[in-house]
């Protein structure tokens, strides 16, 4: 079975207002208003299990809908801050086609119609890693400040972190700093970048909800099922603390090495 699977911060979900400004409702938003969004995701490759993933944090509602996009053995995307969700299905076609990370950034960024001039797509915050753990990411310069990425560069390490409305440069970097330091399953390895990037500061509007994706080929825990993992942290005053409960627990079902 093979399987796209999206995880993700979808602009038109519930949100909140603007950095220093408590939730609105949406009746007090109009319909025509962009919700403002921030997040900070990680993409990820384990060059010893095969296993692609990624995790992701944001103070809105149910991040788990549009942010991260795997494919077992093609490589994953994370598309955010004024985001065009579009970018994930884009990027994981443009893998399997045999493009590189950094092309598939470029082409699909400059191909952007940027249908909504009050949703610029230089605003948008883009990242893809194949299947070998080359990454490539974008910041545009409209994203909500702080907003950029980093890679990993550690030996063996293959990682993206990106973010934006945070805290400041220490997040991404920290969030790189865990991934590298953490033993283990690749699980563990992007908990521990999420939770090292809100010690550094994370989302400046705080934390609502958290997600995580991992694939392998035939990598589940089911017959065919190239889901290795993936999480949902939908709406939690500590949806990170939440995430790793679920890690954990589903450390303990996981299959031994093969």
């Amino acid at each position: 079975m093979r399987s796209t699977h999206r995880i993700a911060n979808v602009a038109l979900a519930v949100a909140l207002g603007a950095c220093s400004h408590a939730r609105q409702s949406v009746a007090t938003v109009a319909e025509d208003t962009p919700w403002p969004t921030g997040t900070f995701s990680i993409l990820a490759y384990d060059p010893e299990t095969g296993e692609i993933g990624g995790a992701v944090q944001s103070r809105v509602f149910s991040v788990g809908n549009g942010v991260l996009w795997a494919e077992a053995g093609v490589g994953a995307a994370a598309t955010q801050a004024i985001v065009d969700v579009s970018y994930g299905p884009q990027a994981i076609a443009m893998l399997k086609q045999g493009k590189t990370p950094e092309q598939i950034v470029k082409t699909i960024w400059e191909v952007d119609s940027n249908p909504r001039p009050d949703w610029p797509k230089e605003g948008r915050q883009f990242a893809v890693i194949d299947a070998k753990g080359n990454v490539y990411a974008y910041t545009g310069p409209k994203a909500s400040t702080w907003a950029g990425h980093k890679s990993c560069s550690a030996p063996k390490a293959k990682c993206t972190a990106q973010g934006n409305i945070l805290a400041g440069p220490g997040v991404v970097d920290s969030m790189v700093a865990f991934f590298e330091r953490t033993p283990g399953h690749l699980s563990f390895r992007l908990l521990a970048a999420l939770e090292g990037g809100q010690l550094a500061g994370g989302d400046t509007r705080g934390q609502q909800s958290a997600a995580m994706v991992i694939v392998k080929k035939d990598g589940g825990v089911w017959l065919h099922n190239d889901t290795v993992l993936r999480l949902q942290v939908d709406d939690n005053p500590e949806p990170i603390k939440e995430l790793r409960r679920l890690v954990e627990k589903a450390a303990g079902q996981r299959r031994p090495r093969g």
